[in-house]
């Protein structure tokens, strides 16, 4: 972790005595104070803090360790730029994390796009379906597609993500194909991120159903359910921006045609507000204009969550 930023956490946390207050001026979650805080006192080998449930105060290690970073921190003030690096010119290195359904149908094309833009950039992709540990893994921004996202971080909303229902022809006439929701429950679904029931959410003129279906094949990433229905094992209910093709050539079906999936929300998620670098920003503000795009992202109504549904529906980054 960069110990220049923990010694800010640290100096913001002595001097205001809360660490919700520290994160507030540092426009950092919670969580992500907590961590350099965890990481500070690892550093120090001793306990930096007296916590009680009204007001933080030092230890006389902490004492020691404040004066210490606030000398780091007027040292690092000031290191003059160099002048032939702007700040508010996007450059240098971006590590961008998300699931690979996303990242191959959206992102490779978004990025390359960006990287023309912006040609003094360059961008690192991670693909993985788990939800990443942003500081840790030095992940500078992921992009994650859930209605259950983690109130301790922070995201910018890039747009809305439409679902579809669907399944192969052969399928069909082999099964019977379905005419409510609630049908569904007496099909082989294809089921996302754990195997057992799993909850479809869907809404028809103000109405909202959610009917529980399971099937023999469960997995973490939508992009291998897509696979396994193109090859006739269920119903799936899929990305739009992935069955959309195959639903336009025939491969696959959309089913239930009245009845819209619930919609989910799209994020770019990132750890801190503050000296966020130019290349981060130009990328939000990139992505933000690229999912309002129907030439890039199809358009969807906005999500309306529901308290202890989100187990069922949620993709990550």
């Amino acid at each position: 972790m960069d110990r220049i930023t923990a010694s800010q956490v640290f100096v913001n946390v002595a001097e205001r005595g809360s660490m919700t207050a520290a994160a507030e001026a540092l426009g950092m979650s919670r969580a992500m104070v907590t961590r350099y805080l965890a990481q500070m006192e690892g550093w120090a080998g001793a306990r930096l803090l007296h916590r009680t449930t009204r007001r933080l105060s030092l230890t006389a290690a902490g004492e020691e360790t404040l004066a210490r970073c606030r000398q780091m921190l007027e040292i690092a003030g000031q290191m003059p730029v160099a002048a032939d690096m702007p700040a508010d010119v996007p450059q240098g290195l971006l590590r961008l994390s998300c699931a690979q359904s996303l990242a191959q149908d959206v992102l490779a094309s978004a990025v390359a796009a960006y990287l023309r833009q912006y040609p003094q950039t360059a961008i690192d992709l991670s693909i993985s379906s788990r939800t990443v540990n942003l500081v840790e893994e030095r992940i500078d921004l992921a992009i994650r597609i859930t209605n259950d996202l983690d109130p301790n971080l922070i995201a910018r909303p890039l747009g809305h993500c439409a679902s579809v229902v669907c399944a192969t022809p052969a399928y069909l006439s082999a099964h019977g194909t379905p005419r409510t929701p609630q049908e569904l429950a007496l099909h082989n679904c294809l089921t996302y991120s754990y195997f057992g029931k799993s909850l479809w959410q869907f809404g028809h003129k103000g109405r909202q159903v959610a009917v529980p279906v399971g099937g023999n094949l469960s997995a973490n990433e939508s992009s291998v359910l897509l696979t396994a229905a193109l090859e006739g094992a269920g119903i799936a209910m899929q990305p739009e921006y992935s069955a959309a093709p195959w639903v336009a050539n025939g491969r696959l079906v959309a089913l239930l045609p009245d009845w819209r999936p619930l919609a989910m929300g799209v994020y770019g998620v990132y750890s801190s507000r503050r000296q966020m670098p130019a290349a981060l920003r130009a990328m939000l503000d990139f992505l933000a204009l690229r999912f309002s795009d129907p030439r890039h992202w199809p358009p969807a109504a906005p999500p309306v969550p529901r308290r202890g549904t989100a187990r069922a529906r949620s993709r990550t980054a």
